[in-house]
C-alpha cells in the first residue's frame, strides 16, 4: 500500500487540550523496500507499520514525485497492533529504529487509536479486512494532510491579538466549569431517550439560542465526522467530548473545528460551495436576511480572496492568514495609552469614611437635579400652604362643631384640587414652552424637559386629592350629619336645608354628587388608559377588549378633560357650605390654564390648516418604517432634534401624533420616519401603501413612490402638520462634542443633528474659503445639489455662530433592514465630513458578539468586502458596523479621554432600558473625571 498523492492537507489531532500541535506530511514509501510490513495477517490479528516523511525546515526535499533523493531519517514508522475489534499503536520510530519523542507524532498516534478504537463495538461483527480498509483509508486520509507552511504569521500584533479571542463556540463557559450545567441538561434532555441526546437538541443542551439551531446541528455533524460517529445521536462520554473540543480556549482548536464544520467532506478543502453554505447558514443564525440572499456572491468574494490562483479551493492556513491579519481600528500611541488607563479604572467609590462618602454622594445628587428640586420644592410649597389655608379656616367655622376634622381635610384636599387642575394644563401647553425654551433663559432653571414627567406627577396628586376629598365626605362628613340631632345640626341648615337629609341618596341626586362622581368615574377611565401597560398594549386581553387598549384609547380617552372640566366649573359652583361668589374661586384658578390652553389649541387648528403640505416622496422600508417627504410650508422654520405633530384625515380626522423632524433646518423639504407600533400608525402605513409601488433598481425601500414632474402623480392622501415643537436634542448647538445615542426608530432626531452639523461645516468651509478670497460671506451650498444634504442658502451669520466640532453618533437596531431607513444619509455623511467630526457607529444586536463563532465568517466577509468595495455587508454603507449591544462604559471612557476637560452633551432617543445606565454613567464620569456629561432623554 503506497500512495504520494501530493496534496497538502491540514491535520488537528482531536485529542489535544490547548495550543494543538499539528502533524503532517506526504505519504511515500522509504528509499528501498515496501511502505507497510508486517507478517501475515490472522484473525486474532496483527501488527502493521507505515512510514511517515517528515520534513524539517532545513530540509530541501519535496516529495517523491519531483525524483529527489530523500534521507531514510525523514521517514517515520508506526506500527499498529490490529485486532478484531480494536487497533492500538504499538511503537511509533524513525526509519533507523530509534524510538520517537516528538510530541506531535506521539498525538498523533495517539488520536489515531482513539479514532480506531471507536469503532470497536461495530467491528466485533466486521470482518478483519473490513478493519485493515478502514485503517488503510485512516492512515490515507492523515498523511494527506500535509504539515502547515513554515510561514508563523505574527500573533503579536494588535489585529492578530483580537482574532485570538475569537471563534468562540461557548461564549459563556470555561470547559470544566460549564460541564456541570451540560451535564445536568443532558441527563434531562436524553432521559426520554435511553440516555443518547439526539442532534436535534444539541443546540439546547450546550446553552446555545433557538436561532442557533442550524449552526449547532452543523457543529454536531463536524464534531461526529472528526470522530467517526455513525448516527444522529450520542452519549454522554461523547458529549463530553465534544464539549472539551468546542469549550477549548486553544485558537488552533477553534480555527480547526470551525474549518471542519465547513469542511462537509473531510477533505481538507473547502469549495465555494461549502463556503456558500456556512455564508448562509451564519447569516441566519445572526438573522441577517440580505447577506442570506447574496450568499452566492459573498461566497465568490472570499473564494476570490482567498484563493487567487483559482484552485478552486482554500485551506485552513488561508482562514488563518485572514483572521490573524484583518485590519483593525488604528488609534494613536499616546490615545491607545491613556485609554488603556482609562479602561483599568473601575470608577468606583474608594473607601473612605461613609460620612466623607454621604456628603459628596450627595452633593452630586443635588448638582445633577438642582432644578427639579426647587420646582418640586415650590410646587410642595405651594399645596402644603393651600391646604393649611382651608384647613384652618374651616376650623374656626361652624361645621367643624358638625363634622369635625373631616370638613378640614376634605376642604384642604379641594382647595390644592384646583390648584392640580389648573397647573396641569401648562406642562401640554407645547407652543408656550417652546416660545419660553427657545426666545428667554429661562431653560437654565427651569426644566422644560421634563413637562412631561411633571404633568404625570401633578396626575398622581390630583389622585390622591381626589382620594382624600371623597373619603373624607363619604365616611366622615356625610354621616355625621344624618346622625347629627337637631341642636348639632342647626347651624347647617343655610346650607343644607331646614329638613335634615335623610340619607346617602340625599347627596348623591344633588348636583354636587352626580357632577363629583360622573368627574371621579371619567378620570379614572383617563388615569388607568395612560398607564404604559395599557397605552402601549403590553397587557394580553381577549379580544373584545383589546379595542379598548393602545394609543386611540389613551388619546381619545384623554381627552374626556374637556367634560371634567365644564363639571368641576359647575361642581365648584354648587359647593356646599359656601353661598358667597367670591368664596367659590374653582373658576379663579381655572381661568388662566384654560384660556392659554384653548388659545394654543386654536393656533394649532388655524396653523395647520393654513400651512398646507404636499407629499413629496413616499417610501415604505423593511422594519415597518413609513418614510414621508413633504413641502417645506412658507416660513416654517425649526431646528434639528424638535418635532411636529401630523395629521392624515383618511385614518382619522381628530387625531394628532408627535414624530422627529429628520431632514435639516436647511433643506427644501420636511422628513419624517414612522414606525408603525400601534393601530393608528398600521392604518397610515396601509393608506400610503396603496399608492407606492415597487422600488426601481438602485433604490432601497420596500415600496416607494416618487412625485415626477411631467409624469401622473399618485394620489396621495391629504396631511396636516403642527409644529415645530421644543426637544432635548434642540440644544445639541450649546455643547463642543455631543454623544447622540438613537436606539431604533430613536435615531430620527439625532439624524436630522447630523445632516444639520455636515451642512453647518459645510457652510463654515466656505464662508472661511470666501474671506480668504476677499469675497465676502458665503451665499449657502447650492440648491442644485441632488444630495440628501440639499439645502438653502443658511445666512451670514448662521455657521459662524455653530459650535459643535465633534460628534459621536451611536445607532443601535436588532434589525439588519433598519439600515435601509438613513442609508444615504450615512453615506453621505461619509462622502462629506473630510475632516471627521462625525464619528458613526452602527451596531446590530442580531448579530453575535464580536468574537463568537456564529458570527466569526460575517466578520471575516465584512472586513474583506469593506477593504474591497468599501461597503459595509451587514448595514450596506459605507459605515463599518459592530456586533451586538456597546459597550457604553468604554464609550464614555474613550471620549473622556479624547475630550479632557470637555462638557459633552449626551442625547438619547429611544426605549426606556438603556436610560438608567446612559445617566448613571454621564454621572460617574461627570463626577471623576475632567470631562463633564449632561444627559438628555426624548420624552414622548
Amino acid at each position: 500500500m503506497g500512495v504520494d498523492d501530493g496534496d497538502h492537507r491540514q491535520y488537528h489531532s482531536d485529542t489535544e487540550a490547548s495550543d494543538k500541535a499539528s502533524f503532517s506530511g506526504p505519504l511515500s514509501g522509504p528509499p528501498s523496500g515496501p511502505l507497510l510490513k508486517s507478517g501475515p495477517l490472522n484473525k486474532r490479528g496483527g501488527k502493521k507499520s507505515a512510514r511517515f516523511n517528515i520534513p524539517g525546515e532545513a530540509s530541501s526535499s519535496t516529495g517523491s514525485n519531483n525524483g529527489s533523493v530523500m534521507s531514510n531519517e525523514d521517514y517515520v514508522e508506526i506500527t499498529l497492533d490490529v485486532r478484531e475489534d480494536s487497533v492500538a499503536v504499538h511503537s511509533v520510530k524513525t526509519a533507523g529504529g530509534a524510538n520517537v519523542e516528538d510530541s506531535e507524532l506521539t498525538l498523533l498516534a495517539k488520536g489515531l487509536e482513539k479514532r480506531s478504537t471507536s469503532f470497536g463495538a461495530s467491528a466485533a461483527v466486521r470482518s478483519t479486512s473490513q478493519k485493515i480498509r478502514q485503517v488503510s483509508q485512516e492512515l490515507k486520509r492523515l498523511a494527506s494532510f500535509t504539515k502547515r507552511p513554515h510561514k508563523q504569521y505574527d500573533r503579536s500584533k494588535s489585529g492578530a491579538v483580537h482574532a485570538l479571542m475569537g471563534l468562540k463556540f461557548i461564549s459563556k463557559a470555561d470547559g470544566g466549569a460549564g460541564w456541570a450545567k451540560v451535564e445536568a441538561k443532558f441527563d434531562q434532555l436524553a432521559a426520554p431517550t435511553n440516555g443518547l441526546l439526539p442532534r436535534a437538541l444539541f443546540w439546547e443542551c450546550i446553552g446555545m439560542n433557538k436561532e442557533s439551531k442550524e449552526f449547532a446541528g452543523e457543529l454536531f455533524d463536524a464534531l461526529t465526522r472528526r470522530r467517526n460517529i455513525m448516527g444522529n445521536s450520542i452519549n454522554k462520554e461523547e458529549l463530553k467530548e465534544f464539549w472539551e473540543q468546542i469549550s477549548d480556549q486553544s485558537f488552533d482548536s477553534r480555527l480547526q473545528t470551525f474549518f471542519d464544520m465547513v469542511d462537509k467532506d473531510a477533505d481538507g478543502r473547502i469549495t465555494e460551495e461549502e463556503v456558500r453554505e456556512i455564508i448562509s447558514l451564519s447569516a441566519s443564525a445572526n438573522k441577517l436576511s440580505n447577506i442570506q440572499k447574496q450568499a452566492d456572491e459573498y461566497a465568490a468574494l472570499i473564494m476570490e480572496e482567498l484563493d487567487p490562483d483559482d484552485h478552486g479551493y482554500i485551506m485552513i492556513e488561508n482562514l488563518e492568514m485572514l483572521l490573524l491579519q484583518a485590519p483593525t481600528q488604528h488609534i494613536r500611541g499616546g490615545e491607545s495609552k491613556a485609554l488603556s488607563q482609562m479602561l483599568s479604572q473601575k470608577l468606583k467609590t474608594t473607601n473612605d469614611h461613609v460620612v466623607s462618602r454621604t456628603i459628596r454622594d450627595t452633593k452630586y445628587f443635588i448638582l445633577d437635579n438642582w432644578q427639579r428640586f426647587w420646582v418640586l420644592a415650590l410646587w410642595l410649597g405651594i399645596m402644603a400652604g393651600l391646604f393649611t389655608y382651608k384647613y384652618i379656616q374651616y376650623k374656626n367655622r361652624a361645621a367643624y362643631e358638625v363634622m369635625g376634622v373631616c370638613v378640614c381635610l376634605a376642604k384642604g384636599a379641594a382647595e390644592t384640587l384646583k390648584f392640580n387642575m389648573a397647573l396641569i394644563l401648562l406642562p401640554v401647553c407645547r407652543n408656550t414652552i417652546t416660545w419660553l425654551r427657545n426666545k428667554t433663559r429661562l431653560g437654565v432653571a427651569v426644566p422644560f424637559d421634563d413637562n412631561l414627567n411633571f404633568h404625570k406627577i401633578i396626575a398622581v396628586a390630583i389622585a390622591i386629592g381626589v382620594g382624600i376629598h371623597a373619603i373624607a365626605h363619604l365616611t366622615c362628613d356625610f354621616p355625621r350629619l344624618l346622625h347629627a340631632d337637631e341642636e348639632t345640626y342647626e347651624p347647617m341648615e343655610p346650607f343644607f336645608g331646614e329638613d335634615q337629609p335623610p340619607n346617602y341618596w340625599w347627596f348623591v341626586k344633588g348636583v354636587e354628587g352626580i357632577t363629583g362622581i360622573i368627574m371621579v368615574v371619567l378620570m379614572a377611565i383617563a388615569f388607568t388608559l395612560a398607564s404604559p401597560w395599557l397605552r402601549r398594549g403590553r397587557v394580553k386581553l381577549p379580544k373584545f377588549l383589546k379595542k379598548l387598549t393602545g394609543f386611540n384609547a389613551f388619546w381619545y380617552s384623554h381627552h374626556l378633560f374637556v367634560i371634567v372640566y365644564a363639571l368641576l366649573i359647575v361642581h365648584g359652583i354648587k359647593l356646599y357650605l359656601t353661598h358667597d361668589w367670591y368664596k367659590k374661586t374653582t373658576w379663579m384658578y381655572l381661568s388662566v390654564p384654560l384660556i392659554l390652553y384653548t388659545g394654543e389649541r386654536l393656533i394649532r387648528a388655524f396653523r395647520s390648516s393654513i400651512k398646507p403640505v404636499k407629499i413629496r416622496k413616499v417610501a415604505v422600508y423593511p422594519g415597518n418604517v413609513l418614510a414621508l417627504h413633504m413641502s417645506k410650508p412658507q416660513g416654517f422654520k425649526y431646528k434639528s432634534g424638535q418635532y411636529m405633530f401630523f395629521n392624515c384625515a383618511a385614518v382619522s380626522p381628530f387625531e394628532w401624533h408627535p414624530f422627529s423632524i429628520t431632514s435639516a433646518p436647511n433643506d427644501d423639504y420636511l422628513s419624517v420616519h414612522i414606525r408603525t407600533l400601534g393601530d393608528w400608525t398600521r392604518q397610515l402605513k396601509t393608506v400610503f401603501s396603496e399608492v407606492c409601488q415597487p422600488p426601481s433598481n438602485g433604490k432601497s425601500g420596500l415600496l416607494r413612490a416618487d412625485v415626477i414632474q411631467g409624469e401622473n402623480n399618485p394620489n396621495f392622501p391629504k396631511v396636516m402638520i403642527d409644529g415645530p415643537y421644543g426637544a432635548p436634542a434642540q440644544d445639541y448647538k450649546k455643547y463642543d462634542v455631543v454623544l447622540l445615542v438613537g436606539l431604533g426608530i430613536g435615531a430620527t432626531p439625532m439624524i436630522s443633528i447630523v445632516k444639520d452639523i455636515v451642512n453647518n461645516i459645510k457652510a463654515k468651509e466656505e464662508e472661511e474659503n470666501a474671506i480668504e478670497d476677499g469675497t465676502g460671506t458665503t451665499s449657502g451650498i447650492s440648491s442644485n445639489s441632488a444630495s440628501p444634504f440639499k439645502k438653502k442658502s443658511p445666512g451670514p451669520s448662521s455657521a459662524s455662530n455653530f459650535k459643535t466640532t465633534r460628534a459621536y453618533f451611536y445607532w443601535v437596531t436588532r434589525e439588519q433592514g433598519s439600515f435601509d431607513w438613513f442609508k444615504g444619509v450615512m453615506n453621505e455623511v461619509s462622502e462629506l465630513d473630510n475632516n471627521g467630526v462625525i464619528e458613526m457607529h452602527n451596531y446590530c444586536t442580531s448579530v453575535y458578539e464580536e468574537g463568537d463563532a456564529r458570527s466569526a465568517l460575517i466578520a471575516m466577509l465584512q472586513s474583506i468586502n469593506h477593504a474591497k468595495h468599501g461597503v459595509d455587508v451587514v448595514s450596506g454603507t459605507r459605515v463599518k458596523s459592530h456586533f451586538a449591544k456597546p459597550n457604553w462604559r468604554n464609550v464614555y471612557k474613550r471620549i473622556a479621554v479624547n475630550h479632557a476637560n470637555s462638557r459633552v452633551g449626551v442625547f438619547y432617543c429611544g426605549a426606556p432600558p438603556p436610560v438608567k445606565e446612559l445617566r448613571q454613567l454621564a454621572s460617574d464620569f461627570s463626577h471623576k473625571t475632567s470631562t463633564k456629561f449632561d444627559f438628555h432623554k426624548e420624552n414622548f
